[in-house]
């Protein structure tokens, strides 16, 4: 009987000692220094933009690979920027350019204190591309 009971210790000690509790903080806002920074974010897709697409010409069978290799690229450089609990959302559409206008909008529900946006335009003769992205604070 005591055979049993001391192997239900060493199970009970190996499943406390697997299980890790992450404490609860209880953030309502972030840091200030951990604010999802409009400029900062900006320049970024910015950077992502003319490195992608310096010397693309426009095709539409590639344009959906575009799209996703540089949505992927913008989101990896934020996570970089160490934005606690902050969930990004990035959206790139490319279009051709033949001296069209095109108009663009977006609505979001959010808090206003803590969420934002930072978009992007690149052009060049052939094309446009339109990077928007969106940093929304995890509760």
């Amino acid at each position: 009987m005591t055979d049993t009971a001391d192997y239900e210790n060493v199970e009970d000690n190996q499943i406390q000692e697997d299980e890790t509790v992450i404490p609860n903080t209880y953030m309502l806002r972030p840091n200030f220094l951990q604010k999802f920074r409009q400029a900062t974010v900006k320049e970024t897709i910015h950077i992502v933009l003319n490195e992608e697409l310096a010397d693309k010409k426009y095709n539409s069978e590639d344009c959906s690979n575009w799209c996703k290799s540089i949505s992927l690229e913008i989101k990896k450089r934020l996570k970089d920027l160490d934005l606690d609990r902050y969930k990004f959302i990035v959206q790139v559409v490319i279009g051709e350019q033949r001296g069209e206008g095109v108009k663009m909008g977006c609505r979001c529900f959010w808090d206003s204190d803590t969420d934002n946006y930072a978009q992007d335009i690149f052009m060049n003769e052939s094309l446009f591309c339109v990077a928007a992205a969106f940093g929304v604070f995890y509760y």
